[in-house]
């Protein structure tokens, strides 16, 4: 998997431009009278039909006025946003800073009842410690966001975790164990958050697996990802945020989480290897 948009983006742009193919030749119209008519090139036309370039609000409008097919715009505007939502580069989604961010999600956390979480690089954030997170989010605003509002973002996040853990949810949970011995912040809060880790791994509506050191596999994903129910997939890429929601591509995350999760010892066996990352901090 690649730092760029999966397939999901790609096939979506596809259907659109379908779509809007299918109205240009109920139409009657070739690309070339259609570009006439919209007044800009042809290799614009070529380029929405091909889904290589996506659609702006006024080419659709633009599209549909020269086919004749105004009562179409509305519901080609919707689907064209509904494609531009997949995929959000991080810089867009953080530009007035981190707290919106927690909160753009809290209405599709509050609607899942089954979460499965693979982590490979720190803690999923919904069993993080208050300092853990204060941690990881003050990373990513030096790295990349002007705005400062960690203690804002923390706190929506330590609310969010309150609602998600009364019992009305659960969790399938992955973790690599390097997870458990990465120093993301101070000796003392990380022994914290590993004992908070227990603690949540040990509810019953929570299933935890680690991963151990030296598991043998024959891939691995590239990014840490986050299901929700069987609606979606989101996945965390080095460039921004993608939301999955083709079905076949959903059920390619299922069999890699299914796969990886036999990988992964539990219940005791996988505290014993908390608890031993919390002996190795001294």
């Amino acid at each position: 998997m690649s730092s760029s948009p999966s397939s999901s983006v790609v096939e979506a742009r596809k259907a659109l431009a379908r779509r809007l193919i299918n109205i240009r030749k109920d139409a009657g119209l070739t690309g070339d009278e259609l570009s006439l008519r919209c007044r800009w090139d042809a290799a614009k036309t070529s380029r929405i039909q091909s889904g290589k370039k996506a659609p702006s609000e006024s080419d659709i409008r633009a599209w549909c006025m020269a086919c004749g097919a105004e009562e179409q715009i509305p519901d080609l505007i919707a689907a064209a946003r509904a494609v531009e939502s997949m995929y959000t580069e991080w810089r867009q989604m953080e530009r007035t800073g981190l707290r919106a961010a927690q909160e753009s999600v809290a209405s599709l956390y509050e609607r899942t009842g089954l979460f499965r979480v693979y982590s490979s690089r720190v803690l999923p954030g919904m069993v993080q410690t208050a300092e853990y997170t204060a941690a990881v989010l003050r990373a990513i605003q030096r790295e990349r966001v002007a705005v400062d509002d960690v203690d804002e973002a923390v706190q929506a996040r330590v609310e969010r975790q309150e609602a998600l853990f009364s019992g009305r949810h659960r969790f399938g949970l992955l973790v690599e164990e390097y997870v458990l011995r990465a120093a993301v912040c101070d000796q003392r809060a990380m022994a914290a958050q590993l004992h908070h880790l227990i603690a949540i791994g040990s509810k019953p509506f929570v299933s935890l697996g680690i991963i151990p050191i030296g598991t043998d596999r024959a891939h691995l994903p590239a990014e840490d990802f986050y299901m929700f129910d069987e609606a979606e997939v989101a996945v965390e890429l080095t460039s921004g945020y993608l939301r999955i929601t083709q079905p076949r591509e959903i059920s390619d995350y299922t069999r890699a989480f299914t796969d990886m999760a036999s990988m992964a010892v539990h219940g005791a066996q996988a505290h014993t290897l908390i608890k031993a990352a919390i002996n190795a901090l001294g």
